[in-house]
């Protein structure tokens, strides 16, 4: 099956853990960040771990930080840390 097939079958969890972590996506548009998410998106799609992150949708609504299992993980953090960051 090739890449893209893949792709399409798989879910992209990585938005449900930004808001559960409290991430708004959409709060700071830059080069950077635009780069940070595609990575995070493609990062995801690709994780081998879909059957955890699904075990996760009974976490609580809000926690501190992702999985250790997350290839997000570091990215996710760093968004965070950004987020909460003063102008």
């Amino acid at each position: 099956m090739a890449a893209s097939a893949i792709r399409e079958h798989r879910p992209v969890h990585v938005f449900e853990m930004m808001e559960r972590l409290g991430i708004e996506p959409s709060r700071s548009v830059t080069p950077r960040s635009s780069l940070t998410y595609a990575t995070a998106v493609h990062r995801c799609e690709v994780c081998p771990n879909h059957e955890n992150c699904r075990s996760c949708d009974h976490a609580p609504a809000s926690i501190a930080s992702a999985p250790q299992f997350c290839p997000d993980a570091d990215i996710l953090f760093e968004l965070r840390f950004d987020q909460v960051r003063p102008d």
